[in-house]
């Protein structure tokens, strides 16, 4: 049996033992990561730290991206798949369905958490040991619940990571040079587009078992078809945004702080229900997906920052 099973294993008779005391607390710090925690770069963008709001959309764009990205390069199977020893926790096998490798939570989790312990490692310290901790508690939460393995979850961490660095490094070395961003704004869109031919085109397991397909890759392409919808919003928004709208936070405004929870509303509506039920309707699953996820962005780099700047001067 290969170790990443067994390490698996090992985790589901702890779950045993305990009677599965912990189970909702890990699941609650999965959810969190992914349905709760992605608002954060927009209120930054909108409301607290422009230049690192931007930042985290772009970590948010891209990480999503690769690790769309990536699934449907390795197409890994989920650990229960893989051995029928493995039995997640709770409804798991309903919840964390499609490829394994590497894992989204992870992902979402490291340019989350780690950039803010990046973002606020010398001023707020403390808030950077509890975004590392929740990293850490995210991470292995996917192992303990049984629905990845180690290596999904060091891949996630560690491509992301890698990613961010480069992120950052590019934007502290690329500075004010307007050129420059709008060339790697085409080279951007350009490499958007071929992942989509690829991803659309290459060949994916087709395994049956009892007639049922294990893994369905059109359904898994909608992820990633949604990752380069919010990529090319992130690169369109920006382009216009800086070359027409020039935000500025309004600092102080009285209207701020509930103009930073109605556009956290407005975006978490448009992610989980709205897009589905307009755009995706319309459109169809990997399009309709693609731009749903390409109007949000837009919208929050472009659109509600004007609205922002308008009632704030009132």
């Amino acid at each position: 049996m290969q170790i990443d099973i067994q390490y698996l294993l090992l985790l589901q008779e702890l779950r045993n033992a305990t009677g599965g005391v912990f189970d909702e607390f890990f699941n609650a710090i999965s959810k969190i990561a992914v349905d709760v925690m992605p608002i954060l770069p927009f209120v930054l963008f909108w409301c607290v730290d422009k230049k690192w709001g931007h930042r985290f959309l772009a970590f948010y764009s891209w990480a999503e991206v690769l690790n769309g990205t990536l699934k449907l390069t390795v197409c890994a199977y989920r650990p229960w798949i893989r051995s029928e020893l493995i039995e997640p926790a709770g409804d798991s096998k309903v919840a964390a369905t499609g490829y394994s490798f590497p894992s989204g939570h992870t992902t979402i989790a490291t340019l989350l958490y780690g950039g803010v312990a990046a973002w606020q490692y010398k001023t707020r310290r403390w808030l950077s040991v509890i975004c590392i901790v929740l990293l850490a508690l995210t991470a292995f939460s996917r192992n303990f619940l049984g629905v990845h393995t180690p290596q999904d979850v060091l891949v996630g961490f560690g491509a992301t990571a890698i990613l961010m660095l480069i992120i950052t490094k590019a934007e502290d070395k690329i500075g004010d040079n307007e050129g420059l961003k709008d060339k790697l704004s085409l080279a951007g869109i350009f490499l958007i587009i071929l992942i989509i031919i690829y991803i659309s085109v290459k060949p994916y397991p087709m395994d049956y078992v009892d007639g049922a397909l294990l893994v369905d890759p059109q359904k898994m392409m909608n992820d990633t078809f949604k990752a380069c919808g919010l990529c090319l919003g992130f690169i369109i928004g920006s382009y216009i945004e800086r070359h027409y709208i020039h935000y500025e936070i309004p600092v102080g405004s009285k209207n701020l702080p509930i103009l930073a929870v109605v556009g956290a509303g407005i975006i978490l509506s448009w992610k989980e229900y709205l897009g589905s039920a307009i755009v995706v309707e319309m459109f169809g699953g990997h399009w309709g997906n693609l731009l749903a996820r390409c109007i949000m962005m837009v919208f929050a780099l472009t659109v509600y920052p004007i609205v922002i700047r308008k009632l704030c001067r009132e």
